[in-house]
């Protein structure tokens, strides 16, 4: 699977360079973002702007990452999304249930707010 890799200060955006995210790439998915749980900065953007079509296996894939992320105190928004694919989730009940923007900059205002929700929940 291809990806483009951006750090950013608080987190990573990492753009998929995939036409179509399949059933077949799940394991690959899971090995490209799920590493980046091991660094100091653990939040993650994933731009799916390039992405034109998504298999129900790969997006149940996305949002088990995604609550990996949450398990783990780090923040996982998808941005970017193509007209299809999210009509394609929201048909399959899923875009409910994920953290998605329509921009990066949105993205990086909900990792921003979330880091300040974790800071004050640990403060409790």
């Amino acid at each position: 699977m291809q990806v483009k890799t951006d750090t950013k200060e608080r987190f990573h955006a990492i753009t998929v360079l995939e036409p179509a995210l399949t059933a077949t790439m799940t394991d690959e998915l899971s090995d490209c973002l799920l590493p980046f749980l091991q660094n100091d900065v653990k939040n993650l953007v994933l731009k799916l702007s390039n992405t034109a079509t998504i298999e129900v296996a790969a997006a149940e894939k996305l949002v088990q990452v995604q609550q990996r992320f949450y398990e783990n105190g780090a923040s996982f928004v998808i941005c970017e999304l193509q007209p299809g694919v999210e009509d394609f989730l929201d048909s399959l009940e899923l875009l409910e249930i994920m953290n998605v923007t329509p921009t990066e900059s949105e993205a990086w205002d909900i990792v921003q707010m979330e880091e300040i929700e974790r800071e004050l929940m640990g403060d409790e």
